[in-house]
Order: C-alpha cells, then sequence, then structure tokens
C-alpha cells in the first residue's frame, strides 16, 4: 500500500512539474542518457539510500552490457529496450566478497533484475516492475 502511495504521489509530482514550462526546461537541461551515464542509487524499494562514494552503482553501455557495483560486489550482465521505455536487465552475475551491506546489495541485484520499464524525470533513472518502482538513481556528474 505505502509503494502504491509512494508511486501516485511520485506520478502526481511528474505531471504537475511537467505542466511547467521552466521545470520542463530545467528537465530537458539536466536530463542524461540512459546508455553511457553511471547512475547511483538514491532509493531502493521506497527507502532512501546512503550509498558510500563508488558503490550502488549501473551503467549501461552502447554494446547491451550493464555493469556496476553493489555494496563490495562487482557487476555485470546484458540489457536489452524496447518500446515504451521498456528494460529488461538480466541475468547478471556478480562477484561474491562478502561485506557488511550484502542483503542490501542483494536486494540491489533483485530490483535491478526485476525490472520491465524505466522512467526519467530529469538527471534520475526510474526502473520499474510492472509499474511499481523499484529503484531511482541520479545521475553521476
Amino acid at each position: 500500500m505505502k509503494i502504491l502511495f509512494r508511486l501516485a504521489a511520485l506520478v502526481a509530482t511528474v505531471a504537475l512539474t511537467a505542466g511547467c514550462c521552466n521545470c520542463r526546461s530545467y528537465q530537458k537541461k539536466t536530463r542524461r542518457p540512459l546508455v553511457g551515464t553511471e547512475w547511483q542509487l538514491i532509493q531502493l524499494e521506497g527507502r532512501n539510500v546512503k550509498a558510500d562514494p563508488g558503490t550502488f552503482t549501473l551503467r549501461l553501455d552502447d554494446g547491451g552490457n550493464v555493469s556496476g557495483m553493489g555494496a563490495c560486489n562487482h557487476l555485470m550482465g546484458s540489457y536489452s529496450t524496447g518500446e515504451r521505455r521498456a528494460l529488461k536487465i538480466g541475468p547478471l552475475a556478480s562477484t561474491k566478497m562478502a561485506c557488511p551491506n550484502l542483503g542490501q546489495e542483494q536486494q540491489f541485484l533483485r530490483a535491478i533484475e526485476a525490472t520491465t520499464h524505466y522512467d526519467m524525470d530529469g538527471p534520475m533513472l526510474l526502473l520499474l516492475s510492472n509499474g511499481e518502482l523499484r529503484a531511482v538513481f541520479q545521475a553521476k556528474p
């Protein structure tokens, strides 16, 4: 129920900002491309994430490969895009180092692999699974 409420609030916010000329101008100036941008996780399953620098990142390249970093493990795999912002990531592989945030890292990997679509709002990347917001990333400078 909380997730539906947060998703509804996010949709309302996006709808309000889409109608604002200054906001649209800001979104265009700050938008980053899906491919080639390094994305930093800021929210996972509705909870804010305060990640250490270099952790919980994601990057999609032109060749259909995805790479990134969890709490302490490198991740790699493939992705494909389709119509209407369809996005399929995985299967993913990762190194197997033990680290304190391993539970959060596993949740991070599950959220990424569950992705069915994406949306973008300025410098933000939203990963969705069948309409449910799973993760929010911000473009790294």
